[in-house]
């Protein structure tokens, strides 16, 4: 299968490393592909930021699906954009958020979020109560870093180990779920860490979650239900232009 992985940002800092770990979420007869925004935001940190990236999303998914890719993944946890496109393609499209969550109720009672700044909390509490699990869903912690900053990969490993050890002891959490796709290749150590310390829990990836769903979905032979997703009425469409 031919996935799309559109990166809802304009700034090209994790492409190389998302292609790198892509190799892993795919078979040896998938291919993907990495494309960044045109025009948007340097990174998604609030509403604003999210707001300012849907437009150009939205035209990368339906070019997505024009060039024959069988499905598409925005690689941010927020899931800037997912149901409205939704609604404009035939091919599934999932953010990092929807899958994530989905797993993590599978193998956990309480479940928590390790995000990047206070900024997106309240956004993710939106998302959460979007999807009803309010009530499993224990704390959302942050490490403070900004997304463009977790390059460094020792200091983000280490506040994601406080913060869910955090999580683990005071807010009584069983499953950790990585809010951000930026943080790309944290799981595996961040559970060991957690498993040294005495804590045997999950840790999600929602990169990973995301191609695995996307995956899924088409092999299976799905699409989002037009029930849910029903196609934008055909009207003009008047844009801002310098």
């Amino acid at each position: 299968m031919k996935i799309k992985v559109i990166m809802p940002i304009t700034s090209d800092v994790f492409n190389e490393e998302i292609r790198e770990e892509f190799k892993h979420y795919v078979g040896p007869h998938d291919s993907f592909d990495v494309e960044n925004l045109d025009y948007g935001p340097a990174s998604i940190e609030s509403e604003f930021d999210e707001a300012m990236a849907i437009p150009d999303i939205l035209n990368k998914v339906k070019k997505a699906q024009e060039e024959g890719f069988d499905g598409v993944i925005i690689d941010c946890f927020g899931d800037p954009g997912v149901n409205a496109a939704r609604e404009l393609v035939d091919i599934p499209v999932c953010g990092g958020f929807e899958p994530a969550m989905q797993i993590a109720l599978g193998l956990g009672k309480n479940i928590g979020i390790v995000t990047v700044l206070p900024n997106v909390v309240s956004m993710l509490q939106d998302l959460i109560a979007k999807m009803g699990i309010e009530k499993r869903v224990k704390s959302i912690r942050y490490v403070n870093i900004p997304v463009l900053d977790l390059g460094d990969k020792k200091k983000l490993e280490d506040a994601l180990f406080n913060q869910s050890l955090e999580a683990i002891k005071n807010d009584h959490v069983q499953v950790v779920v990585l809010g951000c796709t930026g943080m790309m290749g944290m799981a595996h150590n961040l559970m060991k860490r957690l498993k040294e310390a005495g804590y045997d829990v999950p840790v999600v990836d929602p990169a990973f979650a995301a191609a695995m769903m996307v995956k899924n979905y088409v092999y299976m032979g799905l699409k989002h239900s037009r029930l849910t997703y029903m196609t934008p009425p055909v009207k003009p469409y008047k844009w801002w232009e310098k």
